[in-house]
């Protein structure tokens, strides 16, 4: 395994993380005790996880995905050979049930999750901690435009590093990072962890996959030059990078089979965009999944890309991408999709 600095922290980290959100709801505690056992063995140290968790998020499943980790470093006492991510929930009006529906990125917010996060994860400690999404009205969640509104109150960002930065000094945190974040946000971040002595961010969680380079518009070039590389989820688009939706398929217990409200990457444009991937893929003796994980852990403003995975059999082919170089000719069978298909699922 590959293991790349984690932007400018003390923090080396596999090119691949082990993502979690669906540990709880369509994976039972044993299932996802399984897929820690086999990551760890594989070299992957890193996992990253959230409050929200699991997804869908339900007041029934809220956390359950932590207390499932917590779990298993109950059990394995392994807790030191890992390295944890977690988030804390911006504005949740959608989520009801977390904190009464009134989440913000404030003081008092940030604190209480933290510590909710940590016993639910029998940790003393999170290696990095990041804000969920912004509090504030931008575009994220598959938003590709962005809407200003003048009149907006929202958490100011100095005010949520300033929680951070708490939580560091008691030790709670050791690094921060945002997720689902713009240039502006993330300028807004460095400049202010800057000038006012505050902690600085260590990386970017947001999407990317074929279906959606949006990140390479701004985003990549801040990554590279400012140490903020991404960790970038949903590199499959919910799965539907493998192929297995074409054609109007929904396989049994398949996430959009059970889930069908999750519609970003299921746009006509995005389904003749995968359909072309795919081609691809078989034109150059690869699986779609492990084509498409291997185009985005080549990129340099990556520091790891986090898989998830419902059974064994699909962890095991997506942890085997890290041993597969794409070859020139592929890479320019992949441009040329994306130059007729630009971002179709943002």
């Amino acid at each position: 395994m590959i293991y790349r600095k984690l932007g400018s922290s003390d923090l080396d980290v596999p090119a691949i993380a082990l993502g979690t959100m669906t540990w709880g709801e369509q994976n039972s505690q044993q299932e996802a005790f399984a897929q820690m056992d086999y990551a760890l063995d594989q070299g992957i140290n890193f996992f990253d996880t959230a409050e929200l968790y699991a997804i869908p998020p339900r007041a029934e499943t809220y956390g359950h995905t932590e207390e499932i980790i917590g779990a298993w470093f109950k059990k394995t006492g392994r807790r030191n050979d890992v390295i944890l991510a977690s988030k804390v929930c911006g504005p949740t009006g959608w989520c009801p049930h977390i904190r009464d529906g009134k989440a913000r990125l404030n003081k008092e917010h940030i604190i209480t999750a933290c510590e909710a996060s940590l016993k639910r994860l029998n940790s003393d400690h999170i290696d990095l901690y990041q804000t969920h999404w912004p509090d504030r009205n931008t575009n994220f969640f598959g938003k590709p435009g962005y809407t200003h509104m003048g009149n907006e109150s929202f958490t100011p960002i100095e005010e949520t590093l300033e929680a951070m930065q708490r939580l560091v000094e008691q030790g709670k945190v050791r690094h921060i990072g945002i997720s689902n974040e713009t240039p502006w946000g993330v300028m807004q971040h460095l400049h202010l962890a800057e000038t006012r002595k505050l902690p600085r961010i260590t990386s970017i969680q947001n999407p990317y996959s074929l279906l959606n380079r949006s990140f390479e518009i701004g985003l990549a070039e801040i990554a590279c030059r400012e140490q903020t590389g991404l960790l970038a989820y949903s590199p499959l688009a919910f799965g539907v990078l493998s192929g297995k939706y074409l054609h109007g398929q929904r396989p049994e217990g398949a996430r959009l089979t059970l889930f069908e409200r999750y519609g970003r990457y299921s746009g006509h444009e995005a389904e003749l965009a995968t359909a072309c991937y795919v081609d691809i893929a078989a034109k150059h003796g690869l699986s779609p999944s492990v084509m498409a994980l291997a185009f985005i852990l080549r990129q340099p403003f990556v520091s790891s890309v986090i898989i998830g995975a419902t059974t064994m059999a699909q962890l095991k082919e997506n942890i085997s991408s890290h041993d597969v170089r794409l070859s020139d000719a592929c890479i320019a069978d992949i441009e040329l999709v994306q130059k007729r298909y630009p971002n179709p699922a943002p």
